[in-house]
């Protein structure tokens, strides 16, 4: 999965020449859906709307606060190398607190050193550049929680631009109001193939439902053998109480 992004490196420089409007120095996907309103918000960020239709799909491995669709095949897509069809997903899930925290200390200390703005000692970033610094490490979480998405629902993603992601929500206005540690809900789109390597084997899926099966008899056994517990305590009860009498 690719995303276009410039290094920490390359984009602490550029902002060292640039004004304060700069933007995060990455370029995120045009979005048309970013305008349409929507019912869902998470900090100070609102969701675009869900999608219609789609089939909701299982994860081949569990992940946290994560859903994702199948939007369908468009014009019998497919890849050349493998043949395999290619599909339009719509992805929401849950960028970790801790993991941004993490990213951005790390690209706090990797622009330290190429630092050079005006008017501020070399290796130093100055106030204003900081919502950019939290803005890079937004990105970054973004972009490995969707590569971990890719693999927990069992996907393969496309080589170059044609696996880009298109983040649906503002960065920036993520940015703007982020509250360190605070874990980011965010949606987004992109094309994928399904893994057939990743896909549970028919022997697992019969596996899984014969222990589902199990654990229900079980309970109900369980259940069962309470209930005649409790009616020899009761008709146990009864007797005593009669020969007091």
């Amino acid at each position: 999965m690719k995303y276009s992004i410039l290094s920490v490196t390359a984009a602490i420089t550029l902002l060292s020449l640039m004004p304060i409007s700069s933007t995060f120095g990455f370029m995120m996907v045009p979005s048309a859906a970013s305008v349409v309103s929507s019912t869902r918000c998470f900090g100070t960020v609102t969701l675009v709307p869900e999608p219609e239709g789609g089939d909701e799909i299982d994860a081949v491995v569990p992940m946290i606060n994560s859903r994702m669709k199948n939007m369908g095949q468009k014009l019998d897509e497919t890849d050349k190398e493998s043949g395999l069809p290619i599909y339009s997903f719509w992805l929401t899930s849950e960028a970790d607190g801790a993991y941004v925290k993490e990213i951005r200390t790390k690209v706090l200390k990797d622009a330290s050193k190429n630092a050079n703005f005006p008017g501020f000692r070399k290796g130093q970033i100055p106030p204003y550049a900081q919502p950019q610094m939290t803005g890079f490490a937004i990105q970054e979480s973004i972009i490995k929680t969707c590569e971990s998405a890719v693999d927990a629902f069992g996907l393969k993603s496309l080589p170059g631009s044609a696996g880009s992601v298109e983040v649906l929500e503002d960065v920036k206005e993520m940015s703007a109001g982020y509250k360190q540690g605070a874990s980011l809900q965010f949606t987004a789109t992109f094309k994928a193939m399904v893994d057939p390597e990743k896909q549970p084997s028919k022997e697992e899926e019969v596996v899984e439902e014969a222990d589902v099966v199990e654990a229900d008899v079980v309970e109900a056994v369980v259940v069962e053998e309470v209930a005649e517990e409790a009616a020899v305590v009761e008709e146990e009860a009864a007797d005593d109480t009669q020969t007091s009498e």
